[in-house]
């Protein structure tokens, strides 16, 4: 008897078999599912992360290839490049390097 009074407390609505079968099946499509909804979740945040990821170097390899173009194309962007890159210089000139703080920390971490 205990029972059927517990089951009275309970709306008519919740005791319906299908109202209790589609909420199991949401329950169980949230926690248990092999694509559940917290690991579909993390998957489109890191999806979101990769096609940042994706974006940045395409457009790294577009400028990557700017640069390439021109060095190959054109003698003095070759020896302006290689002035700034590399440090080189002319036999009969001198060459001042002038850092910023930044950068000078950055060539002190690579010296240590």
């Amino acid at each position: 008897m205990d029972r059927f009074k517990i089951l009275e407390k309970i709306p008519p609505v919740f005791r319906n078999k299908f109202v209790l079968t589609i909420t199991f099946f949401i329950v169980w499509l949230i926690l248990f599912d092999s694509n559940n909804l917290i690991s579909r979740y993390k998957e489109l945040s890191q999806l979101r992360k990769l096609r940042k990821e994706k974006e940045f170097f395409t457009e790294k390899i577009a400028s990557d290839k700017n640069k390439l173009y021109e060095l190959k194309t054109n003698n003095s962007n070759l020896e302006k490049f290689a002035r700034e890159q590399y440090k080189m210089k002319k036999p009969d000139e001198d060459l001042y390097i002038v850092l910023t703080p930044a950068e000078n920390r950055k060539n002190e971490r690579k010296s240590n």
